[in-house]
């Protein structure tokens, strides 16, 4: 492999922080190095087998994430200065904050739809559904619980 590509490959796994690489060793050129997919793929479990990247695969697809040692390595081998992070790495720039309410927790008027108004209800009804009907058992051809064969009758 030229060292060429290789640096390509390692410029832009810095650059983004993580990689996708077809499991297609036939493909021509990776759609976003112009470098041979054989030569990214290669490179990067390279990268793997001694930890600078996390190798993660599913459906054809290679997925390789720079770990905190791989940008230490790649800082090293590409001479870029310590304060050159991949994006993966970046913060996040927080310029928008959420103003929500203020005062305390349940300060806020009572409606009567709330489920505490549900939960205190005083017109439900608690002597009807299933289980509030006296059990009787039957007797004859349908009766019974339903456990076995129904019970000779004996003659007194």
């Amino acid at each position: 492999m030229p060292k060429a590509d290789r640096k390509k490959i390692y410029e832009n796994l810095f650059e983004e922080g993580v990689l996708i690489a077809e499991k297609n060793f036939t493909q021509a050129l990776h759609p976003d190095i112009k470098v041979r997919n054989l030569y990214v793929v290669k490179s990067l479990k390279g990268l793997a087998s001694q930890g600078y990247v996390k190798e993660q695969f599913a459906w054809r697809h290679y997925y390789f994430y720079l770990t905190n040692e791989g940008v230490v390595y790649l800082r090293e081998y590409l001479g870029l200065l310590p304060g050159v992070v991949p994006a993966t790495h970046k913060g996040r720039e927080t310029t928008a904050t959420f103003e929500g309410r203020t005062g305390q927790r349940g300060a806020g008027q009572r409606r009567d739809n709330e489920r505490s108004a549900y939960r205190t209800n005083q017109d439900k009804v608690t002597d009807v559904g299933p289980g509030n009907a006296p059990v009787q058992a039957v007797r004859g051809p349908r009766g019974g619980f339903g456990r076995g064969p129904v019970a000779p009758k004996q003659d007194e």
